[in-house]
C-alpha cells in the first residue's frame, strides 16, 4: 500500500508540473500506466507519424495517436481528432512515430540456437521451449525499436523445426506469445549440406519434397475426418504442423539462397504444394527469380546480406557473378518486386541492427519514395507472417506498438528515444540507456 501511494504521489506531481505522461514501465510499478488496460489512456502527439497502412497513404504529419487498454484507439491529424476526457497527454514535439519493428529471422528468442541433428526433415521440432522472454539480447533488440520477433531454429538441416512470433519486452511467455507455430523453417542448401556425411542437393530435394507429401496428406485425413468423409488419422506429432500450413494458418519461412535454390522454393513449395512460403535470405543471384516470386506471392525478407560482391571467392561459392557492387533489395524492386522486407539472422548481424539493414539497402539504391525501407521494417514482415491484424503500422484497433525516434529511421544519426509495446512504455532513454 505504502509503495501504491509514493507511486501515485509521483504521478500526481508530475502533472502538476506539465509533465503528464505515463511513467517508464518498470518491475516494481503496481498499478495500471496510461494506455494499458485499466488505465487512463494515452493521447500522443507528434510532428509526423509514420502509419504506414498496407495500402494508402503512409503518414500523418502533426497526428495525434490514442492509445487504450494497449491498442490504438485513433490516429489522424491533430486538427480534426478529440481527445477524449481523461486521457493523458504526451506531446513528444518534434519527434516522430513508426510502429515497432519487426524481425522475421531471429535466433535470439531463447537459450540457443536449435540445430537437432539426427534427422535431416524435422518438422515436429518446436522452439517454444526454450524461449526466455525478455532475455538480453531482445533488451538490445528493443532499444533499437524491435517489438517483435520470428524465433527459430537454425539450418542445420532441411526442416529445422517450428519456430515461434513473440514480442520482444514482455518477461511473462504468455504476455510475449503472437503465435505458436510461428513458422516451419526450411533451409534448402548450404548448411544443411554438411549433414552427416554429406548430402548433395538432389537428394535434399528428393527427402523434402517426401516429407511435403506425407505432410500435405496427413492434413487433408484430418480434413476428410472432420468433414465426416474419413476415419480419424491417427496422430502424428511430427507432422502437425502440415495442418496450421494446409489451413493457411502459418507460413513456411525459408533459408533460402543462390538462383538454383530459390528456384526450388518457388516451384517446388508455392507453386508444387500451394503453401504460404517467403523467401528468408535471397542472396546470392537469387533477386534474378524476383519477378516470378512477385507473381507467386512470395515475399522476399532478405538479410543478413545486404550486399553482392564480386569476388573470386563468392563467384566459386554461390556460382553467382555479380558484376558490380550491389544492393540485394535493390536488385530485388528493380525486377517489380513489391513485398521486400530485410532481417538480421541475429545473432549474425545483431538483432538491434535491424533499422540499419534497411539504411543499408536504401544506400545501395533501395528506392525509399514511398516509404518502403520502413514499410520493410513493419507492414510487409507483418503481412508476410500473417499478423498484420495485430501489428505492422499504425491503425486503429492495432497493438500499440510503437517507437517515438528524433527523426527518420532509416537516418542513422537520428536515435530511439521512447519504445512502448501493448501500450506499455519499456523504453524510455532519459532512464535505460542501453548500451551496445
Amino acid at each position: 500500500m505504502v509503495r501504491t501511494a509514493l507511486v501515485a504521489l509521483v504521478v500526481l506531481c508530475a502533472a502538476a508540473f506539465g509533465q503528464a505522461q505515463a511513467p517508464t514501465v518498470l518491475k516494481l510499478t503496481p498499478g495500471p500506466l496510461a494506455g494499458e488496460k485499466g488505465g487512463p489512456g494515452l493521447a500522443l502527439r507528434t510532428r509526423k507519424a509514420l502509419t504506414v497502412p498496407l495500402e494508402g497513404v503512409q503518414h500523418i504529419d502533426d497526428a495525434i495517436i490514442l492509445i487504450k487498454d494497449g491498442k490504438i484507439a485513433g490516429v489522424g491529424p491533430a486538427r480534426t481528432m478529440a481527445v477524449p476526457a481523461g486521457f493523458e497527454i504526451l506531446d513528444v514535439g518534434r519527434q516522430w512515430v513508426m510502429p515497432g519493428m519487426i524481425d522475421l529471422h531471429s535466433h535470439i528468442g531463447g537459450t540457443l540456437d536449435i540445430n537437432e541433428m539426427v534427422y535431416l526433415t524435422n518438422p515436429g521440432l518446436r522452439v517454444s521451449a526454450s524461449v526466455v522472454p525478455a532475455n538480453a539480447a531482445l533488451e538490445r533488440s528493443v532499444a533499437a525499436g524491435v517489438t517483435s520477433v520470428l524465433f527459430i531454429p537454425g539450418s542445420g538441416v532441411n526442416v529445422g523445426g517450428q519456430g515461434v512470433l513473440m514480442k520482444t519486452a514482455h518477461s511473462k511467455y504468455e504476455e510475449a506469445l503472437i503465435r505458436d507455430p510461428g513458422s516451419m523453417k526450411l533451409a534448402q542448401a548450404g548448411n544443411p549440406e554438411s549433414w552427416v556425411i554429406g548430402v548433395g542437393r538432389s537428394f535434399m530435394n528428393w527427402n523434402t519434397r517426401d516429407m511435403f507429401e506425407r505432410g500435405m496428406a496427413y492434413a487433408q485425413q484430418w480434413r476428410d475426418y472432420e468433414a465426416g468423409k474419413g476415419p480419424k488419422p491417427v496422430e502424428n506429432f511430427d507432422l502437425q504442423i502440415f495442418r496450421d500450413l494446409a489451413d493457411r494458418k502459418t507460413q513456411i519461412s525459408t533459408h533460402t539462397q543462390i538462383y538454383q535454390v530459390v528456384l526450388t522454393t518457388l516451384m517446388m513449395v508455392r507453386k508444387g504444394f500451394n503453401i504460404d512460403v517467403y523467401i528468408d535470405h535471397g542472396e546470392m543471384a537469387g533477386y534474378k527469380l524476383a519477378g516470378l516470386a512477385q507473381e507467386l506471392g512470395v515475399a522476399a525478407i532478405l538479410g543478413p546480406r545486404v550486399v553482392e560482391v564480386p569476388t573470386r571467392q563468392f563467384i566459386q561459392w554461390t556460382g553467382s557473378n555479380p558484376e558490380a557492387l550491389l544492393g540485394i533489395a535493390s536488385e530485388y524492386q528493380k525486377r517489380g518486386h513489391k513485398r521486400i522486407g530485410f532481417n538480421t539472422d541475429a545473432p549474425v548481424i545483431p538483432g538491434e541492427e535491424l533499422p540499419l539493414q534497411a539504411t543499408m539497402g536504401a544506400h545501395y539504391g533501395f528506392d525509399d519514395s514511398n516509404a518502403d525501407t520502413v514499410r520493410g521494417l513493419t507492414i510487409i514482415p507483418a503481412v508476410t507472417a500473417g499478423i498484420d491484424k495485430r501489428v505492422g503500422s499504425i491503425e486503429v484497433g492495432k497493438d500499440a506498438d510503437l517507437v517515438i525516434m528524433t527523426g527518420d529511421p532509416i537516418d542513422p544519426r537520428n536515435s530511439i528515444e521512447l519504445v512502448y509495446i501493448d501500450g506499455k512504455r519499456v523504453y524510455d532513454t532519459k532512464k535505460d540507456v542501453r548500451r551496445y
